[in-house]
């Protein structure tokens, strides 16, 4: 299993291949490799040889026994299916035979001959498909495994260090010029309740100052309304048009290619690896097209390859993780104080994705945080304002999602889950899953607006709870079709634990509404972050079907007409351009959602 070690990179037991690497890879490439295995490699080039099989964040490399050159042989950008065959292959014998695992990797290519893209005669010799053998199949293919809701709904100023100090954190906040200076440190035990943006009913002006919190960027027209939405929809077709053109002409230089990998170990991690590989490479390259997200993670637009803030050291960021984890975790600390440094951890994490190694080898952040959650989300405290709460809930679940992200090969986030029998990752779930229907102390108290606000900020609330169970559940199946993991985080503990509580109905049953209101909605591109959203939706949502009798049996019950009706195939092909890379995975989800979903009892 994959470990890392003290400076933060990605070592195992293989001594000479990490070796290897280190020499003949540079340092951005080698922090980025995420798992390697020795496989037995079948592909149209490389005929049942054993190979090392090393993943990176973005393609698949190979390298010999022993390791002499280092060759890509795929990217992510390029896979369509990745499936678990249930066969026995003929060239293996005895246990090596009956304990392997086959994989395959569908993916595209570039066609050099220019011939048809039917598959080719001089396709590499691996067992027949499934549907062709003998054997029938167990194939399971990707269900859309990861990659957190990294929400562009409430971004703080970002300066060009991830140490930030207050600024003002409405909607300009997030247009920041290049080459930004950091301002001098600010007390963070006198925080600036106006640049907070919190007690958001209680300003001399009656308005509230909130945090951007919508990844919305439309600005109203001032012109005549069905003139603008004639104009919008023209330019849609034309842009749609000429996306498809250029697509088309750039399928036919492609064909279909596989890659077949054979696992002999009895504790291969291979597979997970892949379809974790996968699925956080799409989120992530589908977040990339998101102006907000970019600027965010401090890239800029026009150029997206330069980054807005300069790397700091390993030393230089455990020293400043350290200061900002203390002042964090000291007592007394008010309200506005805690949401002004979890800002600076966001935003921190965004930039530096060393911060989540950091966050899962300290002992106490963790625990903060679902303490945290667990607390704020029992409703008003001290005269504290719901809104403040749900802000703070939010961005509490917002930070949660981003460290469950890509950090599959630290150790120490397994440890910290499953320290003392899961109880602080069942606390956490207790407290994410909550009642839909906004609940309001008094309403006959607050103005149309506030309501409204409010409104926003309990839809922003359940986004981000949805997008963190999504990262529960993606780590609890993986532990679900690995048995060698041995460990109790599974899919169905995450059910057995949810199905007690009062509001997990209500709860998932918002998740599948929103589903259908999205798809049944105006024909119109989502933006890319409202694209994953509905991607980890669909993940959700499938797991409760596959999982859970009582909520399958309550989605099937509540939503099967809605389905039928408004959920369609096509609608979704409208909703997720082509160009999303996430668009053919969340379209061959909501297929085997819709059929779960119709299917006769």
């Amino acid at each position: 299993m994959a470990r890392t070690s003290a400076d933060g990179l990605l070592c195992q037991n293989n001594s000479k291949l990490d070796s290897f690497l280190k020499r003949n890879t540079n340092r951005d490439v080698y922090e980025r490799i995420r798992f390697y295995e020795p496989c037995v490699v079948v592909s149209g080039s490389v005929k049942k040889v054993f190979m090392h099989v090393i993943l990176t964040d973005e393609r698949v490399y190979l390298s010999e026994f022993p390791p002499r050159a280092l060759r890509e042989v795929l990217s992510f950008r390029h896979v369509t299916s990745i499936e678990l065959i249930n066969d026995l292959p003929d060239f293996l014998s005895g246990e090596e035979r009956e304990r392997s695992l086959h994989i395959r990797v569908v993916h595209t290519a570039k066609n050099t001959g220019k011939k048809s893209k039917r598959p080719s005669k001089n396709k590499p010799e691996c067992p027949p498909s499934p549907s062709q053998g003998r054997n029938s199949s167990a194939r399971h293919s990707l269900e859309g495994m990861s990659h957190a809701l990294l929400s562009t709904r409430s971004a703080p100023s970002e300066s060009s260090s991830w140490r930030i100090s207050p600024t003002s954190m409405r909607d300009g906040a997030l247009e920041e010029e290049e080459g930004s200076v950091v301002p001098k440190r600010r007390s963070a035990s006198c925080p600036n309740p106006d640049v907070l943006g919190l007690s958001v009913f209680n300003n001399s002006s009656g308005a509230a100052p909130l945090p951007s919190i919508t990844n919305d960027q439309r600005r109203t027209s001032a012109q005549d309304p069905v003139a603008f939405r004639h104009r919008g929809s023209v330019l849609t077709r034309v842009m749609r048009r000429t996306i498809t053109e250029k697509q088309k002409e750039e399928e036919e230089d492609e064909i279909e290619e596989e890659l077949h990998l054979y696992a002999v170990s009895p504790s291969s991690r291979i597979f997970p690896h892949l379809q974790s590989s996968w699925s956080s490479y799409i989120i992530r390259s589908t977040l990339m097209l998101d102006p907000v997200y970019m600027r965010r993670c401090g890239i800029s637009s026009s150029s997206p390859q330069k980054q807005k803030y300069h790397k700091i050291s390993w030393e230089r960021t455990c020293h400043l993780f350290g200061q900002l984890s203390g002042e964090l975790l000291q007592e007394n600390i008010s309200l506005e104080s805690q949401y002004l440094l979890l800002q600076e951890l966001h935003t921190a994490t965004y930039r530096n994705p060393t911060i989540k190694k950091l966050f899962w080898r300290s002992p106490d952040l963790y625990p903060f945080l679902v303490k945290t959650l667990s607390e704020s989300s029992q409703g008003d405290h001290g005269g504290v304002h719901t809104a403040d709460r749900l802000l703070l809930c939010t961005l509490v679940i917002q930070i949660l999602s981003l460290m469950f992200r890509e950090t599959e090969i630290e150790p120490t986030r397994l440890s910290m889950l499953m320290a003392k029998q899961g109880a602080l990752t069942a606390d956490m779930l207790l407290a994410l899953v909550c009642d839909p229907d906004l609940q309001l102390p008094d309403s006959t108290k607050d103005s149309k607006s506030s309501i409204t606000k409010m409104q926003h900020l309990q839809a922003d609330y359940l986004d981000a709870a949805s997008a963190l169970l999504f990262e529960v559940v993606v780590l609890c199946q993986e532990a679900s079709r690995t048995p060698s993991l041995g460990h109790f985080l599974t899919i169905g503990w995450v059910f057995r634990l949810l199905k007690p509580h009062s509001f997990l109905l209500p709860f998932v049953g918002y998740q599948a509404q929103q589903v259908v209101l999205v798809l049944s909605g105006p024909q119109f591109p989502v933006s890319p972050s409202q694209a994953v959203l509905l991607y980890q939706r669909f993940h959700v949502l499938l797991a409760c079907l596959q999982h859970s009798t009582c909520l399958s049996k309550y989605i099937r019950t509540g939503f099967k007409e809605e389905f039928r009706y408004y959920v369609k195939m096509s609608g979704l092909e409208d909703k997720l351009p082509h160009h999303y890379p996430i668009s053919q995975p969340a379209q061959s989800l909501l297929s085997q959602l819709l059929s779960l979903v119709l299917q006769k009892p």
